[in-house]
């Protein structure tokens, strides 16, 4: 008999969401392949406030997915990295990157080559340069400035549906949220 797993998600904004939503799941796919018995992963739910709110309003989204939600990832920027810190416990596992969310989005090459009119010059050489930009929005937007068929937040999706998980593992704040996603999964029997 398989036990059901319901990861949630708050994020600071609809593009962070389209593109960690699909990076999540596939993450907790792979963490559970070694679990000891099977696993029902569910899809991600997600919070209907943002990041960037107040404590209370975050505090009552986080109360609102407890329910429905065994894991709950709070994603933030830097900037309000120590928001996302302040509300962490074992159910709830802050998910934060050195900069912004959109350098992860640029440590593998291989999503962009499949997009006509990206310009993959921009990209870092190394997934792991990719935490280093120091604008890493600015960089997304040089990347895609010559596909003129979609905007830049329609690519998050697809990015996060097809980015290489073992690339993004070579960024130290991805790395470090997937061994605390590890750890919330052994403490709570997953794994």
């Amino acid at each position: 008999m398989s036990r059901p797993l319901v990861p949630g998600l708050i994020t600071e904004g609809g593009t962070d969401e389209l593109f960690l939503g699909p990076v999540i799941a596939r993450q907790l796919r792979a963490l559970l392949d070694d679990a000891p018995r099977p696993v029902d992963l569910m899809e991600v739910e997600r919070g209907a406030c943002r990041m960037i709110k107040d404590d209370d309003r975050i505090r009552q989204a986080i109360l609102d997915l407890a329910p429905n939600c065994h894991l709950i990832f709070l994603h933030s920027d830097y900037r309000e990295r120590d928001k996302a810190v302040r509300h962490a416990d074992q159910d709830v596992i802050p998910l934060i990157p050195v900069k912004e969310t959109e350098a992860w989005l640029l440590a593998d090459a291989q999503v962009w080559t499949r997009v006509r009119g990206a310009d993959l010059s921009r990209l870092p050489a190394r997934p792991r340069e990719a935490e280093r930009i120091s604008d890493p929005k600015a960089v997304l937007r040089a990347v895609l400035a010559g596909v003129n068929h979609r905007k830049v937040d329609e690519h998050f999706a697809t990015a996060g549906n097809n980015v290489d998980l073992s690339m993004l593992a070579e960024l130290p704040a991805y790395a470090a949220w997937v061994e605390a996603t590890s750890k919330a999964l052994r403490n709570h029997g997953f794994l």
